[in-house]
């Protein structure tokens, strides 16, 4: 198992608020609601600053003057400024809770729509666990973001500033001393900020790279213990786990030395303040009241102040999360995708024989086809090279070649999991590109050779070729599978498979792909040697079936046996990357060395180091 690597370097520098602000298209729906929790906030925290000016009253004034009934109203003011307070955080949950489920969730659906969108070549260079993690804990970090530090930034800044302001009004002197530590503040948080967004970027990606290994030692842990493999899989595990630990470390080593500064420096501070105000009440330059409300005002301030560092670890947090959300949106879905959705969807054809609109029944045609992976050197030659291949209407053709020689590729061309490099495919005389990919995937069928079940019932796993089959269908599907031990199945078609279909042998997955494949009548069908996992008996039996199926349909059939070249009216030979030779299977193995060695088993592997798949 190849090891996944973080699809995208970290970025040497990036602007955390610019990264944020590509949130505004989810946030700006409930933008009012923000504003309203963002104001309950404030108001909430405005009316604690209050509670230092009453104080300063009450020492001033009641105490000072022995005054026990101006005392009593003074303390109900701030028993209802603290009820005020309690009342508008509550309102402010209220408020956003719900509303940013609902931005969650909009954020979720526009990245699984994507991924649907993009083409087979992305899934092939990104790691699962790296597009799971952008789904679940970044899309978690975001939310968690916009409901609680996004609206203390805003809030704690205004209140610091009002409470500077409150500051300056009692006593401009001790505000001056308390706000000496500014200023070595505001660098160490932009030098925290550049460290501690890299650390977060790195371990965010190795979180993903963690989800992937989690994921292949489930899939394939049937493999593992055959093969004894699950303690290498642990160390692998471990090792990248304790990757991931040292990050996380690092990342609480930078937020612990800006805490500790962030905490320290205004504690000394305001001890310094203390000295100087009990210097100037001492000289009846400072009432107490005024000092005690100037304390009391600064220690108001506190958590504006120390949450600081919180604030802004997790706003970076949020901004690398953004970040690697929108690496996935960014995704250019190819050109010819976007035009052919743009093409208007067509009926499908009630008759087998009924041509496409515009078009003639003329089969299959590749012409020039040329292949090449994206992510292949630059210095290796096209995997496929100047493919021309004509299947006839309702012709059945077989596809044989060696081990590797892209003929898996070539099958996938042709419902546009891959884009051809170069040359064209038509369906019936129509360039499959000119087809919306619903339409084309409607007319053209594929069952591959590594059968993919879903965890769902069986009925809903063969039906995800014709959602619209009915039940006489699916049992005509399942029936030309060689499908009848569904019938021993608890529940029948209703049977849940489980993930991956593991529950069932590999006969049995690959036999309700190959019902998922013919269930809906396809025009054009694929099959990527689909017979591959059944014993002798029940491959005959699936050929006696698949020939009355093939009978009516244009197929291409992936074959490494004799017995299912048999099935096909022609043979392509594919070899080098082009069809080297066409031809009925007895004129072959007269005319073909290459085939009669492929037949008989004797034909060498890809040479090791091939780019072919």
């Amino acid at each position: 198992m190849a090891e996944n690597q973080a699809p995208t370097p970290v970025p040497a520098r990036r602007s955390t608020v610019r990264s944020l602000l590509r949130l505004w298209p989810y946030v700006r729906p409930i933008r009012w609601r923000l504003a309203a929790s963002v104001g309950s906030a404030l108001l909430a925290a405005l009316s604690l600053l209050l509670v230092p000016v009453v104080l300063g009253r009450i020492v001033d004034g009641p105490i000072a003057d022995h005054d026990l009934d101006a005392l009593w109203p003074l303390i109900a003011l701030l028993l209802a400024l603290g009820l005020f307070e309690a009342g508008l955080f509550y309102t402010r949950r209220v408020i956003l809770a719900r509303p940013l489920a609902g931005v969650e969730t909009a954020m979720r659906g526009d990245l699984f729509a994507r991924l649907q969108r993009l083409p087979v070549a992305f899934h092939d260079r990104w790691g699962s666990g790296q597009l799971l993690s952008r789904a679940t804990s970044d899309m978690f970090t975001m939310r968690l973001f916009l409901t609680f530090p996004l609206v203390f930034l805003i809030v704690n800044s205004v209140t610091f500033l009002a409470g500077t302001a409150l500051m300056f009004t009692q006593d401009w002197r001790l505000a001056l001393i308390v706000l000496l530590p500014a200023g070595p503040l505001l660098l160490l948080t932009r030098r925290f900020e550049t460290g501690y967004s890299d650390a977060a970027r790195r371990a965010q990606d190795q979180n993903g790279d963690l989800a992937t290994v989690i994921e292949e030692s489930i899939l394939g842990i049937r493999i593992l213990k055959a093969f004894g493999r699950h303690r290498s899989m642990a160390e692998r595990f471990r090792g990248q786990a304790h990757q991931l630990r040292r990050t996380e470390l690092r990342k609480a080593g930078l937020l612990a030395n800006l805490w500790a500064v962030i905490v320290g420096l205004p504690e000394l501070a305001l001890g310094c303040a203390l000295a100087a105000g009990c210097y100037l009440v001492a000289h009846d330059e400072l009432t107490t009241g005024t000092l005690v409300a100037f304390l009391s005002t600064a220690l108001a301030l506190r958590w504006p102040v120390e949450s600081l560092g919180w604030l802004l670890a997790y706003a970076n947090e949020a901004a690398t999360a953004t970040d690697r959300y929108f690496e996935v949106l960014d995704e250019e879905v190819p050109d010819e995708q976007v035009r052919s959705e743009k093409v208007p969807d067509e009926k499908v054809p009630d008759e087998r024989a009924t041509p496409l609109p515009g078009s003639s029944p003329d089969g299959i045609r590749l012409t020039g086809v040329r292949f090449r992976y994206p992510d292949a050197p630059p210095d290796t030659p096209d995997l496929l090279r100047s493919i021309d291949l004509h299947i006839r209407s309702g012709e059945t053709m077989a596809l044989v070649g060696a081990t590797g020689s892209g003929k898996t590729t070539l099958t996938a061309l042709l419902p546009r999991l891959y884009e051809a490099t170069a040359g064209s495919i038509t369906l019936d005389g129509r360039d499959i590109r000119e087809l919306s990919r619903e339409r084309l995937r409607e007319l053209v069928a594929v069952a591959f050779e590594e059968p993919t079940l879903f965890s769902a019932t069986v009925r809903e796993n063969v039906l995800m070729g014709a959602p619209g089959a009915d039940a006489g269908q699916l049992a005509a599907a399942l029936a030309t599978a060689q499908a009848g031990f569904v019938e021993k199945l608890p529940d029948g078609v209703e049977t849940e498979v489980g993930e991956q279909g593991l529950s069932l042998s590999g006969g049995q997955r690959q036999r309700l792909a190959l019902a998922r494949a013919v269930v809906g009548d396809p025009a054009f069908l694929v099959l990527d040697d689909p017979l591959s996992a059944l014993d002798v008996h029940t491959e005959a039996l699936v050929e006696q079936a698949l020939r009355q199926v093939l009978g009516s349909t244009t197929a291409l059939v992936v074959a490494h046996r004799p017995s299912t070249v048999l099935l096909a009216d022609r043979v392509a030979v594919l070899a080098d990357g082009r069809i080297e030779a066409v031809g009925t299977h007895h004129d072959l193995l007269r005319t073909s060395t290459r085939y009669r060695e492929l037949m008989s088993g004797e034909a060498a592997l890809v040479p090791e180091g091939s780019p072919a798949r």
